[in-house]
């Protein structure tokens, strides 16, 4: 296997903004430690950074405060940095030719949001023939109520963790991660 790990939009406007994550407890801690374990083994990390197209939204605005990788993950050595305006990490970037160019076959899924982002970057990566998989305690989310209904952090990340496993991913902890990769 060449892997590859994907770190998704690890920004300030989850710890800071209109969106917190919530649960699992420890995502982050759980992040940073698989970035460093990469790391060790010379694995390619790409770091994923969303913006909002629109110059004046009030969230992910492309250069504001909220904008801004979380320091940790700033801080930590990466091999690409993809900006991205869709939830897909595949869409409109450069990251499925990074990969390629890296000979990478599997793909790790880290960071935000559980059901939107990761979701959608690990069914991309599928679809493009990659093995992928999924964190389930160093991705995250939040409680979630709008006109369709509400839901739990917990219920929503858990639907989508049983969703992915049934045919995209291999969804698994980071310590079973972290021995697979030494």
């Amino acid at each position: 296997m060449n892997r590859a790990l994907i770190v998704i939009d690890v920004q300030r406007e989850y710890f800071e903004g209109a969106f917190p994550i919530r649960h699992p407890v420890g995502h982050l801690s759980n992040i940073l430690e698989v970035m460093d374990a990469a790391r060790r083994v010379n694995m390619p990390t790409v770091v994923v950074r969303h913006h909002q197209p629109d110059p004046e939204s009030p969230v992910f605005r492309q250069g504001s405060p909220m904008w801004q990788l979380h320091q940790e993950v700033e801080s930590r050595p990466r091999d690409v940095l993809i900006d991205k305006h869709l939830p897909g990490s595949f869409t409109d970037t450069l990251l499925d030719q990074f990969l390629k160019a890296k000979q990478i076959d599997t793909v790790c899924i880290a960071g935000y949001m559980t059901q939107i982002c990761c979701d959608t970057t690990a069914r991309q990566a599928f679809h493009r023939g990659y093995q992928v998989e999924f964190l389930r305690d160093a991705t995250g989310t939040l409680d979630v109520e709008n006109k369709a209904g509400s839901v739990t952090a917990e219920q929503l990340h858990q639907a989508i963790l049983v969703s992915q496993q049934m045919f995209i991913s291999d969804v698994i902890d980071q310590a079973t991660w972290l021995q697979r990769v030494g």
